[in-house]
């Protein structure tokens, strides 16, 4: 087994806004696992709020070197269990890994990685396309550049209800938005009035990560659904979520990979929540591994290639009407 990764910049279509950065390029590590002729590849982008760096990404990969070359695993599983202590910082580079060895692992299986998880491509949500903070009549271009059923509005600002009347002015498509963490409790149960209104099907991380007990009231008195993101990063988040939240996006790069992702996901349903899984603009290898897991949630954000000005990738091909998958067994991206 051979272990290698590349880096990409990933330019985007537009500067993209949340409450918290702004970015026109998003670096990105694209890892290859390789053994006898079969190839897996998986991905995680950098992110400076959670510290993930091109560096500190590599130098966890260089350290997990033995363990993934030496084949002391024989499933993905195992392999994100032997390497779990030299990930426990950097869930970021365990991802890239991860997705690596699931496409590796289902190729030599010979099935896709949805067959080999018993999950039906029908059933997979239409994902949302996201629409960046910027100024109203830029997000309104936005908007008409890409006619899609569902948009995912990024808020934060001063006149956050102004941004989506104006909006609504220029579609009927579901709304959806995300405050990433930008707003108090009083904020968001007095907004959500107002945006259930405006046909919004649920508020994402209204709230700073920690402010649980602004969540209590917001769960209680918001009338509209909410879901946890920032406030659910690894597998023993979701369980402090259960009744502060409806539902939980699950980052894939947050949580460490596909295989805690799964769990999370299952842990999730169980305890009667909706789910998601949500991308870091990825390129068409991080999009393509999360529509094959996509038959299992209610709803799904993998516009993250769509964003892009240039994929060094290709992948899963995503419109309003369908989702098609590459030819082949795996994940089945591939470098361009």
């Amino acid at each position: 087994m051979k272990l290698s990764y590349q880096v990409f910049d990933l330019p985007l279509k537009h500067t993209f806004t949340i409450a918290h950065q702004s970015r026109d390029i998003q670096d990105t590590l694209i890892v290859k696992l390789e053994e006898e002729g079969v190839y897996g590849l998986g991905e995680s982008t950098t992110n400076p709020f959670y510290g993930m760096t091109i560096e500190n990404m590599s130098a966890c990969l260089e350290e997990a070197r033995p363990v993934v070359e030496g084949r002391i695993w024989k499933t993905p599983e195992e392999l994100w269990e032997k390497s779990k202590e030299i990930f426990k910082d950097n869930p970021f580079a365990q991802c890239a890994l991860d997705m690596a060895a699931w496409d590796w692992f289902t190729k030599k299986q010979g099935k896709k990685l949805y067959e080999y998880l018993n999950l039906n491509p029908k059933n997979i949500p239409l994902t949302n396309f996201t629409i960046g903070i910027d100024t109203v009549e830029k997000m309104v271009a936005k908007m008409k550049e890409v006619d899609w059923p569902i948009y995912k509005i990024k808020l934060g600002t001063q006149n956050d209800l102004e941004i989506v009347r104006e909006l609504r002015k220029h579609t009927d498509s579901t709304f959806r938005i995300d405050a990433n963490c930008a707003w108090t409790a009083e904020q968001a149960i007095r907004y959500s009035e107002e945006l259930a209104k405006l046909g919004v099907e649920f508020m994402e991380q209204p709230l700073g990560k920690d402010d649980l007990e602004g969540m209590k009231e917001v769960f209680q008195f918001s009338k509209l659904p909410v879901m946890a993101d920032e406030s659910c990063i690894v597998e023993s988040d979701v369980k402090k979520c259960h009744g502060l939240f409806h539902a939980i996006n699950v980052k894939l790069v947050k949580a460490g990979g596909i295989t805690p992702g799964l769990r999370m996901i299952h842990e999730a349903k169980s305890l009667g929540m909706k789910t998601m899984v949500g991308c870091m603009t990825e390129s068409s290898v991080g999009i393509t591994a999360i529509a094959h897991i996509a038959p299992l949630l209610d709803y799904v954000d993998m516009d993250g290639a769509m964003l892009l000005a240039k994929d060094p990738a290709r992948g899963v091909m995503i419109t309003p009407e369908k989702v098609a998958f590459p030819e082949g067994p795996g994940i089945g991206a591939e470098l361009v």
